[in-house]
């Protein structure tokens, strides 16, 4: 088995975190679910806007909403601030691009 460790003796990376950081990096790009479980996760806790949490999970917004809905996540739809209107807004602007 790989350890970080090794990787940073045999000069692969150069220190622990540089690993660390891209196996996360991987993760992200080749498991999907892992996008939509922390896009849930920071939706549910009140982090980001649906919008900003299906850019997160980079799945459409109503495919967003069937996914919350599916695990019982209730939505809370309309920005509460003209702030998070206009991030809101700049999210569907670039996922639309």
């Amino acid at each position: 088995m790989l350890n970080i460790k090794e990787m940073v003796d045999a000069g692969v990376y150069p220190d622990e975190q540089s690993a660390i950081q891209e196996a996360l990096r991987i993760l992200w790009q080749e498991k999907p679910y892992i996008r939509i479980e922390i896009a849930i996760h920071r939706y549910r806790a009140g982090q980001i806007s649906l919008a900003k949490a299906a850019a997160l999970a980079g799945v459409a917004f109503d495919h967003m909403k069937e996914i919350l809905d599916d695990r019982g996540v209730p939505l809370q739809l309309g920005p509460e601030t003209v702030g998070e209107a206009r991030q809101e807004l700049e999210s569907l602007r670039r996922m639309l691009a």
